[in-house]
């Protein structure tokens, strides 16, 4: 129960929605969401269905990226004017991929109080059906939809020890596919949709695989694919210019990430072996 000690400044709730199933929702999260002063919804229409389930009538302001900035001036006004509010998205926790992480870091930084309460996430339901063992995996969320932009972010992964991550749109889940076939090679894959709805799909196979299964049927609903990390492949050479020589014809990294690896593993000047980076793969083309 929300303490009815007067205080100065309120405190914001980071609320947990479910991501299909309603039953899914915890005790708390009801109760926070029936105590509070006002809700700040992703999308009030949306939160609206969910609070009409329940029978909850707490006033709602609408809290959409495109006005975070404007909306949090609002929230900090409300919390230090000694209101209690609670946070949430469309689906699953707020901040994740959603609208929130810019209130909650100016929140942090004016000293008020944040209250994040656990529950539904897409992201660690993808991952507890994936089969996956390793101790870490890199979450990165939704990709650009540039083809440009997004293959440049999946090169940079590319060569991570850990499970891979990403969510995806039903319209993009072809390109996504594809992308990181063509930037990673062939590799186990595993994607979840529309979890814990009635037609959830959790499939395991390659990325080949699942890209046909994709360019096959109809894909609706939000995906989380996790990709696997390639096989290791050791690094050849003795001399600087062995070892770029080695990843400019075996790695999918840029001359940048290159030059920055090996200046670090190294411990020498990343000018001076970007400048000679730039030599040998301007010999390549």
């Amino acid at each position: 129960m929300i303490s009815d000690v007067p205080k100065t400044t309120g405190t914001l709730y980071i609320v947990p929605t479910p991501i299909g199933n309603l039953e899914d929702i915890t005790l708390r999260s009801l109760r926070i969401l029936k105590e509070v002063d006002v809700i700040a919804a992703e999308d009030t229409r949306h939160t609206k269905r969910l609070l009409n389930h329940f029978n909850i009538d707490t006033p709602l302001i609408s809290y959409y990226r495109e006005k975070e900035l404007e909306r949090s001036e609002e929230i900090i006004r409300r919390l230090q004017e000694g209101q209690n509010l609670a946070l949430v998205s469309d689906a699953g926790t707020p901040c994740i991929s959603d609208p929130g992480a810019i209130v909650v870091k100016l929140l942090q930084e004016k000293g008020l109080t944040v209250v994040p309460l656990p529950g539904p996430s897409a992201l660690t339901t993808a991952l507890s059906a994936s089969g996956m063992t390793s101790s870490g995996f890199l979450f990165v969320g939704f990709l650009p939809a540039k083809k440009g932009q997004r293959r440049k972010i999946l090169r940079s992964v590319s060569t991570s020890e850990y499970p891979v991550v990403l969510y995806e749109s039903p319209h993009r889940i072809d390109s996504l596919l594809a992308d990181a076939l063509e930037v990673f090679g062939e590799r186990q894959c595993f994607w979840a949709r529309e979890l814990t709805k009635n037609f959830e799909d959790l499939q395991y196979g390659t990325l080949s695989s699942l890209l046909k299964k994709c360019l096959d049927g109809r894909n609706r609903g939000e995906f989380v694919v996790i990709i696997w990390p390639g096989a290791k492949e050791e690094v050849q050479g003795q001399t600087v210019e062995e070892l770029l020589v080695w990843y400019r014809d075996n790695s999918e990294l840029s001359l940048k990430d290159v030059s920055r690896r090996l200046a670090s593993d190294l411990g020498i000047s990343r000018s001076q072996i970007y400048q000679q980076a730039l030599s040998l793969w301007k010999e390549k083309d």
